[in-house]
């Protein structure tokens, strides 16, 4: 049940970031308002998953699936650069956030 927080909760993250974005420097209020909901969801869960996980493994799944996901939107929604280098880099972030969650262990 942790690991599913954690994944949630990065998820979350990614969400806060592409509002960051959108606020244009909190200056817009939705995109402002739904940062701050996503950023304290995501910062709440992350702390609920943290009672029960190692934090290196825990925060390394949580910013890599916040990184990627974040990556992955701007190039499919925001227009983003595509570029071959990109995806392979995304690819390994990915790797190696399963390389951590399965290293971890719970309490």
């Amino acid at each position: 049940m942790a690991w599913l927080l954690v994944i949630v909760a990065g998820l979350l993250e990614t969400g806060f970031a592409v509002c960051l974005k959108l606020s244009h420097g909190f200056t817009r209020l939705w995109p402002t308002v739904a940062f701050c909901i996503f950023a304290l969801g995501s910062f709440g869960l992350l702390t609920l998953a943290l009672r029960r996980l190692d934090v290196g493994p825990a925060y390394a799944v949580w910013t890599g699936i916040g990184a990627a996901g974040t990556a992955i939107y701007g190039m499919v929604f925001l227009g983003d650069l595509v570029s071959t280098l990109k995806i392979v880099s995304i690819s390994f972030v990915v790797i190696g956030v399963i390389g951590l969650q399965l290293s971890g262990s719970a309490h």
